[in-house]
Order: structure tokens, then sequence, then C-alpha cells
């Protein structure tokens, strides 16, 4: 059985997915809070609250990104 060196592509594949999506996620996280900080000095210390639609569309956003990666995965010829 050469079962083995199927799940060896996946491992590795799950493994550099994690490892870029936390990198840009302590990134994205990092400018988030640098921005929110710069936002605080000139509004007396309290940070903005996140309007509503705008966290809708960065997750609406986030879920296209997701999508594109999935396609990207399927093979271009159609069947």
């Amino acid at each position: 059985m050469i079962k083995n060196n199927d799940n060896n592509w996946k491992n590795k594949t799950y493994l550099t997915g994690g490892i870029l999506g936390g990198v840009f996620g302590l990134l994205a996280a990092y400018l988030f809070n640098r921005a929110a900080e710069e936002e605080a000095d000139r509004n007396g210390g309290k940070p903005a609250k996140i309007p509503t639609m705008q966290v809708l569309g960065l997750s609406l956003a986030g879920l296209n990104f997701i999508r594109q990666i999935t396609e990207a995965g399927k093979s271009g010829k159609k069947k």
C-alpha cells in the first residue's frame, strides 16, 4: 500500500497553509493594532469601534479569498 505517500503531500499542504495563515494573521493583527493605537491617540485614548458593515465586508472578502484558493486546487480541464 502506498497510502503513506498520498497523505504526505496533504500533510505538507496543511502545514504550509497553517504557517502562512498564522504569519498573515499575526501581520494583520499587528497592522490593525498599530492603526487602532494611532486612532486612539487622536481620540483621547479610546479606539474607535469597528462598524458592522466593515466587519461584514471583510468577512465576505475572506470567504472570497478562500474560494479562490479552493478553485486554484482544481484542474483547469473541463470534463
